[in-house]
């Protein structure tokens, strides 16, 4: 009986282990989790280019139009006159004599002729004493005086009319007129109308920022291009040699603008015609030549990125002409070394 008792107990602890061994393949099985795939790193594009050897031109170009070289600017000498009449239109031939803008005249025209009736009574009355009396009598030294003074009357009513109009002094075409209303006043000194003459022609040619004209010279060689043909010009007024004027506007320009003095110009060629100018201003040959986007710069610092085997060297550099697009290199660099060019 022991011997069998034994016998169950060992079945019994077996069955026991079958039972949880059966019991744990019941439960759910976890699944391993992947291991996200390693994001391969995306490659840096380097843009390199090689230091060429070569000559570089920094020049100014641009489109410049012909202006007359002898203008007439027109102005009131006194504030307060309301403008009455303008008698001319842009680009309208003028004389000299003629008569631009006036202003009110406040009765001064009936003015003058009264004055110059009662000169002429005068005169008349001179001749009779003079007949009646002789040239020393008191009477005819009276009428003497009285059209003198009457003369000097006269004169100041005239110099008040002259001074309610714009009058030309010079035959040309009318290149500018103020914009102003009828009944406007009209200030002193404020061009109103301006002159020019179209037999003395010279280019103008206006940057749109001073800077863009460093470098540029009086008497520096100008390539012009004009209906397909060259001809040749020169610098004769730089920012720094243009004259002062009185008026802001022709102040303004002049801060940004070069004239040209051009040879031989055919004579089609009319004010406001336009032409392709080209100054060189600096030119250097069989120089070390970069990209300009290869030149770094920090601070007050010139350098470059080279490609030296698998990695970048920083070189400092020194600088020589600049244009929009290259660089002279002048010392730092040998031709032939890889500049990383900037993203």
């Amino acid at each position: 009986m022991p011997r069998k008792g034994k016998g169950i107990r060992i079945v019994i602890g077996v069955s026991a282990v079958m039972l949880c061994l059966s019991g744990c393949s019941l439960l759910p099985v976890e699944e391993k989790q992947l291991k996200p795939p390693l994001a391969k790193p995306a490659e840096q594009k380097i843009e390199t280019v090689e230091v060429k050897q070569g000559d570089i031109v920094k020049q100014v170009t641009g489109v410049a139009a012909f202006v007359s070289d002898k203008m007439d600017y027109l102005f009131f000498k006194q504030s307060g006159g309301r403008l009455s009449r303008i008698n001319v239109q842009l680009g309208a031939k003028v004389k000299a004599g003629d008569v631009l803008v006036s202003t009110e005249t406040d009765e001064l025209e009936a003015d003058v002729r009264l004055q110059e009736i009662e000169i002429e009574k005068i005169k008349i009355e001179l001749e009779q004493a003079l007949a009646e009396k002789g040239q020393g009598d008191p009477a005819v030294k009276m009428k003497l005086l009285d059209l003198e003074s009457a003369q000097i009357q006269l004169n100041l009513l005239k110099k008040q009319l002259e001074q309610t109009r714009l009058i030309s002094s010079v035959d040309g075409i009318v290149t500018y007129i103020e914009p102003m209303e009828l009944g406007e006043q009209v200030s002193a000194y404020k061009k109103l109308v301006t002159i020019s003459d179209p037999t003395e022609r010279k280019l103008l040619y206006e940057a749109s920022d001073r800077g863009n004209l460093a470098g540029v010279q009086i008497n520096m060689k100008v390539s012009v291009k004009l209906n397909d043909k060259t001809y040749q010009g020169k610098v004769v007024q730089t920012p720094s040699t243009a004259p002062a004027s009185n008026n802001e506007a022709i102040d303004a320009r002049n801060a940004k603008s070069v004239v040209i003095d051009v040879q031989g110009l055919p004579s089609g060629v009319n004010i406001g015609d336009q032409a392709d100018i080209t100054i060189v201003t600096e030119k250097r040959d069989q120089v070390l030549i970069i990209p300009r986007s290869g030149l770094r710069t920090y601070l007050d610092r010139d350098y470059v990125q080279v490609l030296d085997g698998e990695s970048r060297k920083e070189i400092d550099v020194e600088k020589g002409i600049v244009t929009d697009t290259e660089v002279e290199i002048r010392k730092g660099l040998s031709a032939g070394q890889k500049v990383i060019l900037a993203n």
